[in-house]
């Protein structure tokens, strides 16, 4: 059983999967001045964590831009949860807080070689778009995508 549910960004189980994102992130983009962007507590209007039998196995965060658009922000599943449903599981909890927060639009940024989340956000409706904001430093490694929830 899947359990998504909100938590605070500081909590020390956000922070073990933050961990654990930012320690196979810096795996995955090894190069000299890859970043994994921040994301601090004032910035978030929701952080939610997924339990698999009250084990905290995923998490994904909304960082509101303005008064209509959020992006998407720390999405991860731990490896040994992957392929169970999680990250849509995930998404699904973040898409329902934007819509009760009045958000119109999701927007984020996902690396070139994280295939799985590719997968993931077009299965659900995103699209690429241009990059933005901090994510313009870096062509090479990341994608941009949004979705509109109207």
């Amino acid at each position: 059983m899947i359990d998504v549910r909100r938590e605070e960004l500081n909590s020390s189980v956000a922070q073990t999967l933050i961990a654990a994102l930012n320690a196979e992130l810096t795996k995955l983009y090894p190069e000299e001045g890859a970043t994994h962007f921040r994301l601090t507590a004032h910035e978030v209007a929701a952080f939610v964590v997924a339990y698999r039998d009250f084990v905290p196995v995923g998490c994904g965060a909304l960082r509101r831009l303005d008064v209509s658009t959020a992006e998407l922000k720390r999405m991860y599943v731990t490896p040994a949860a992957r392929g169970e449903g999680i990250g849509g599981a995930v998404l699904e909890s973040l898409e329902a807080e934007a819509r009760k927060l009045g958000i119109q639009r999701l927007v984020l940024e996902t690396g070139t070689r994280q295939d799985a989340a590719l997968r993931l956000y077009r299965r659900s409706g995103f699209r690429e778009v241009e990059l933005f904001g901090e994510y313009l430093e870096s062509p090479t490694t990341s994608i941009c995508m949004a979705k509109d929830l109207r």
